[in-house]
């Protein structure tokens, strides 16, 4: 019988498929031989000029729970799984294996190896759908993160999409959005398992909940202080923030914007607080902004930004587009040859070009690469033999990959940075 009263295994956010290849590969004796697979994606979404990795840090936080316990055996028996030599293997399933990859924050571009998984098939294969969901997903909302980080030209931004997407992609998608340079996010839950600053106040409701604007906000200053942010577009704007300061004093915090025409509401806001004497209180906005509404607030007195759905949904993030594909069996190269879907055989390794302290190419080859100057290993082992190299408190590991995104995004070309349509930003050549 279905139940909903425990959290998902691990084991479990699987694709029947690979328990079926795996099955087969046990009755034939090909399960063991020694596989290498590959995580890449064939092209950015279109028009993008770059990606952003991650889902890596999630993805060896869950590796050591991929167990199948009772409660996975019985469920996959339930569901038709009861080949025994099948429920055998996975009865002491443990990953031992190695993996590698492209660091948590780095970017990537078309054929990129960004993981590399080298196991034997039957434990390699039964991973991949953990590995793309993760990655793709969290890549995919990092990728729009940091085009919106960019636009908001050193504004903060805050992640404000749970209630548009599935709860726990939220957390997830605070996660990414993190990593690429939000300051903060609205999720308590990414506050307390990743430590990302949460932030938050009031909706239209508490407004409506009053029986006038004013005694709203003297209940939320109240409650929070002066330095709270007040809602101030339910009525009427203009009066909204005469009202606020008037109850919150010259020292209120902030104000919100969430409807109406933005960048000219911003700028009445900025001189109407100007001339009550709020001149420290910021200005910020939120409704439904992407990069290209949060560029076109680039000259109006914003302060900062509210992000939800265009950052949590696919309108906004598209897929990474990432595939996990074999690409070498006992030690020879593998390759996929259908049309509009080839991949390219062996083992992969990756440099990132440099020119004076900006990137210039990305070198993938499956040959050892010949040093230059100014080249960056772009490929660092994350687990050997089932163990995690490198284990660190998952807030931790956020932090790291914060700060390796910030790094690496400053060594782009300008032009990685423009919003239109273009190529991407490097090159990927053979070595």
């Amino acid at each position: 019988m279905p139940t909903t009263d425990c959290p998902t295994a691990p084991a479990l956010l699987t694709d029947r498929y690979e328990l079926t290849m795996v099955a087969a590969a046990l009755a034939d004796g090909t399960a063991h031989r020694e596989c290498v697979f590959e995580v890449f994606a064939r092209r950015l979404p279109h028009g993008r000029r770059f990606g952003v990795v991650a889902g890596t840090g999630r993805l060896v936080e869950a590796l050591p729970r991929f167990r199948f316990g009772d409660d996975e055996l019985a469920t996959l028996r339930d569901q038709g799984l009861t080949d025994e030599r099948l429920l055998a293997f996975l009865t002491d399933f443990r990953f031992t294996g190695d993996v590698e990859g492209y660091a948590e924050g780095e970017l990537f571009f078309p054929g990129s190896p960004v993981l590399t998984v080298r196991a034997p098939f039957a434990e390699a294969v039964v991973l991949e759908t953990l590995v793309l969901s993760m990655l793709n997903h969290d890549s995919a909302i990092a990728s729009a993160a940091a085009r919106m980080v960019s636009a908001a030209c050193e504004r903060p931004c805050i992640e404000m999409g749970s209630r548009r997407t599935h709860e726990e992609a939220a957390v997830a998608a605070a996660r990414a959005a993190h990593l690429a340079g939000f300051e903060a996010t609205s999720n308590l839950e990414a506050g307390r398992r990743y430590g990302i600053p949460t932030r938050g106040t009031s909706a239209h409701a508490f407004t409506l909940l009053h029986e006038d604007e004013e005694s709203a906000f003297r209940a939320q200053v109240a409650a929070l202080g002066t330095g709270t942010t007040l809602l101030v577009d339910t009525f009427d704007v203009e009066e909204g923030i005469r009202t606020a300061v008037r109850v919150a004093g010259p020292g209120l915090g902030a104000i919100r914007l969430d409807s109406g025409d933005l960048p000219t509401l911003a700028t009445r806001a900025r001189q109407l607080l100007d001339e009550l004497g709020a001149r420290r209180t910021r200005v910020m906005v939120t409704s439904d902004l992407d990069e290209y509404a949060i560029a076109a607030l680039a000259a109006a007195p914003v302060d900062g930004y509210g992000v939800g759905t265009s950052l949590v949904t696919g309108s906004g993030a598209p897929t990474a587009g990432m595939v996990y594909k074999l690409v070498e069996r006992d030690g020879v190269p593998v390759a996929k040859r259908s049309e509009g879907k080839h991949s390219v055989g062996g083992y992969k390794r990756a440099v990132r070009r440099h020119d004076g302290g900006t990137a210039t190419a990305e070198v993938v080859s499956s040959e050892p690469i010949a040093a230059r100057a100014g080249d960056r290993e772009l490929v660092v082992p994350l687990v050997k033999a089932g163990e995690v190299v490198d284990p660190a408190d998952p807030a931790e590991v956020l932090v790291r990959a914060r700060a390796h995104h910030e790094t690496v995004r400053a060594a782009l070309p300008q032009e990685a940075w423009a919003l239109s349509r273009g190529e991407p930003a490097l090159e990927t050549v053979s070595g």
